[in-house]
This record gives structure tokens, C-alpha cells and sequence, in this order.
């Protein structure tokens, strides 16, 4: 009788063995997942940084004088204008600024052609 109690003593330590070398297998296994998504997350958090910045305003109101005036500033500064639509006006608005100095400088430039112009504060790619 005590020979079958060392036997599955020894058995059940042998299977308690096993379970755990797997478990710390598996447990490797999926710390090397975590690390290759986590990889992943800060090269997209590089490339898409957005933090509190700035942008300007050309235009808000109806579709075709918002294309006009994309159009129209692209051709006078060779800048990209983006056009947005917020229920129930169509937005004109160029920039990514962080400070309100770098927007301010740049309205008094645009403000000579874009008399409606104005600084927006808003989330920017950095």
C-alpha cells in the first residue's frame, strides 16, 4: 500500500510538473503575442500622432462655394485644403499647428485672399 501511495504521489507530482512547464509555455507563447501587438501600437502611435493643436477656417456653409474655395486657395498658396462635412455645413480648413503663434502667422497671410478666415483650436497630427 505504500508503494501505491509513493507511486501516485510520484504520478500526480510528474503531472503537476508537466501542467506547469506547459503552462509557462503557454504563458511565453502568448507574452511573445502581446509584445508583437504592443510593437505594433507604438509604430502607429508614431507615424499618427494627434494632440491639441490648431487649424484655420476658410470657409463653413454650403458644398459648392466650399469647392470653390478649396480650389481657389490651393491655386493661390499651393497648399492642401481639406474639406469636411459637419451636418449641416461643409468645412474649408488647412494646417496642423501646434501653437496658436503658428496659426496666427499664417491667418495673416491667408486673410488677405480668405477675409473669413479664423483660427480653430482642435486635435492636429503632430
Amino acid at each position: 500500500m505504500i508503494t501505491n501511495s509513493i507511486d501516485i504521489k510520484t504520478i500526480t507530482k510528474i503531472i503537476a510538473l508537466i501542467c506547469f512547464v506547459f503552462s509557462v509555455n503557454l504563458s511565453a507563447q502568448e507574452e511573445q503575442k502581446i509584445d508583437a501587438v504592443l510593437a505594433k501600437k507604438i509604430e502607429y502611435n508614431k507615424s499618427n500622432r494627434l494632440g491639441n493643436g490648431f487649424k484655420i477656417q476658410l470657409y463653413n456653409g454650403n458644398e459648392s462655394k466650399a469647392y470653390r474655395i478649396k480650389g481657389n486657395f490651393e491655386a493661390a498658396y499651393g497648399i492642401v485644403a481639406a474639406l469636411s462635412y459637419e451636418s449641416p455645413e461643409w468645412k474649408v480648413r488647412v494646417g496642423n499647428y501646434k501653437t496658436r503663434l503658428e496659426a496666427d502667422r499664417a491667418l495673416l497671410t491667408f486673410k488677405e485672399k480668405f477675409g473669413g478666415a479664423i483660427v480653430l483650436e482642435t486635435k492636429v497630427r503632430l
